[in-house]
């Protein structure tokens, strides 16, 4: 499968079709999960603590494969790896919906995960190898399609199935998905294997299998509904201790190895390396707040998990209409314009997000994910084609592979940064809007009469039992006006890390190398 074969040809089209096929498939079931997971637990009688398995053990399996993606691509071939994966993935969700207890979905999650961690790295990597480099840009804009419609759509589509049918359908959909996906992927697509040496880096691959799992957990743990102790837990701080030992480890190992199982020599290509910082650095504050939005509008404004899912769908239509546009003129201009005006949309739309209210209206939140949609679309794929435009195709696994590991990584820490800030700030505005609340003063004392006038009303309670209910109404109200002041300042915190991005973008190479 030579590039020069296929540049001039409509085969490279329908690779990436059914690539992006694949590719929302993937990652709608980690979105639309979420969704119905208080279903799934109310079905099946499980607890919080049992049903987060559903989740992490998702998680933790993607993490364990993502490693190997590369080598087992350059071991069988894109086209082999490719079709297992979704394989194994299709039948994991096909067993996910016929399970009949939570033991039993937890590990068809677990097999479902396997599957799930290679398709997107392969897929990526198929993408790249089949365009000629001038064209990547453009390619991977369309690509990048799949992942926002599956992201946005996600919400919406897991509210609906859980809302119309049952829980079991939220992975039934996958199924003619995935057979769709094999059909066009085994009768289409051709082979193409790198010609490389590929000897197993045994040591490599056990301490990739330990770190990046042990850092999933470990962030995965420290907003548990069964880790009451937050970062100061010992199972998370174990966790990450481990994490970052064998992480120290796999590094040694990787650069002495002749063959490493993850060729981190790549980061010795500049764009590559600071591609990748921007990406990490960039998920903290992107997929670290993509789970705040949600929160606001379905526990500060009453919003059910349909209606905040369809808030996203416009957001995914408009960053996948930028994300080709901007790949085609990546080509054609210097890229990282393209990536500054990208960053500074995104950093724009934290902004406004710092001053969400119990009384926001519609259209301004809508804005402010119209920009962030719009400026994710301008900004990844001139990032991800300029980070890939000096390595040659037969490290294109690899460097997708690695890629989507830091892209994970950050992500994860994002989450859980964002999370321990939630909890931290909103406890610290709960104390202050408490302080300074004038307990003697006549409006307080108005507002405390009204409300239990009204209760006794109402209600016919006694003069003490209306002073309570007052009481805790107000409290209530603290604490409603604090979570969305703790919300606001996990924004803020969002927009610095995003603007941090900009220096290591103004390090990259100014011009992106056409290849005539």
């Amino acid at each position: 499968m030579a590039t020069s074969v296929t540049a001039n040809s409509s085969y490279k089209w329908i690779v990436l079709a059914n690539i992006m096929v694949g590719t929302f498939m993937s990652i709608l079931d980690s979105t639309v999960v979420n969704t119905g997971l208080p279903v799934i637990m109310g079905s099946m009688g499980a607890d919080i603590d049992t049903a987060e398995w559903i989740i992490t053990g998702y998680m933790l399996a993607i993490a364990t494969i993502l490693p190997a993606a590369a080598w087992l691509s350059e071991k069988f071939g894109y086209k082999k790896t490719y079709f297992v994966s979704l394989l194994v993935f299709t039948f994991g969700s096909f067993m996910c919906g016929n399970s009949t207890s939570i033991e039993e979905l937890i590990f068809w999650r677990v097999i479902e995960g396997l599957g799930c961690g290679a398709i997107m790295p392969v897929g990526m990597a198929i993408v790249s190898s089949v365009f000629p480099p001038e064209q990547r840009g453009m390619a991977l804009g369309f690509w990048s399609i799949a992942s926002a419609a599956s992201v946005s759509f996600g919400p919406a589509i897991g509210g609906y199935l859980v809302d119309n049918f049952n829980w079991n359908y939220i992975f039934y959909i996958n199924v003619p998905i995935g057979a769709l996906a094999l059909f066009f992927t085994a009768v289409i697509q051709k082979e193409y294997r790198p010609n490389v040496k590929n000897s197993f880096d045994v040591w490599g691959f056990i301490t990739s299998a330990v770190f990046l799992p042990a850092f999933m957990f470990g962030l995965s743990q420290v907003n548990s509904a069964s880790n009451p102790e937050g970062w100061s837990s010992p199972v998370v701080l174990a966790s990450l201790w481990i994490s970052a030992v064998t992480f120290i480890l796999f590094i040694f190992i990787e650069l002495r190895v002749k063959q490493p199982f993850i060729n981190l020599r790549l980061f010795a290509d500049r764009d590559f390396a600071l591609a990748n910082v921007v990406f990490f650095i960039f998920g903290i504050g992107m997929f670290g707040s993509t789970f705040l939005i949600p929160l606001y509008l379905q526990d500060n404004l009453g919003y059910s998990a349909f209606q905040a899912g369809m808030f996203f769908i416009p957001v995914g239509i408009i960053q996948g209409i930028s994300s080709p546009i901007s790949g085609s003129l990546t080509p054609k201009m210097n890229p990282k314009i393209l990536i500054l005006g990208g960053l500074l949309l995104m950093g724009l739309s934290f902004y406004m997000n710092t001053y969400l209210s119990l009384f926001t209206e519609k259209w301004y939140i809508m804005l402010s994910l119209y920009i962030r949609g719009l400026g994710m679309g301008i900004l990844f794929t001139p990032l991800l084609t300029l980070s890939l435009a000096d390595l040659p195709n037969k490290d294109m696994a690899q460097a997708s592979s690695i890629t989507n590991i830091i892209r994970q990584m950050g992500g994860s820490f994002g989450v859980a940064l964002m999370s321990h800030f939630l909890t931290d700030r909103s406890a610290y505005h709960y104390d202050r809007y408490s302080v300074s609340l004038n307990y003697t003063g006549e409006i307080y004392n108005f507002t405390m009469q009204q409300i239990s006038r009204f209760s006794q009303q109402v209600s016919g309670a006694t003069a003490e039992v209306a002073h309570e209910i007052a009481l805790s109404m107000i409290n209530k109200r603290i604490a409603l006006e604090a979570y969305i002041a703790g919300i606001n300042d996990d924004f803020f915190i969002a927009m610095i890390i995003t603007c941090v991005c900009v220096i290591p973008i103004l390090l990259l190479k100014r011009a992106y190398k056409k290849v005539k």
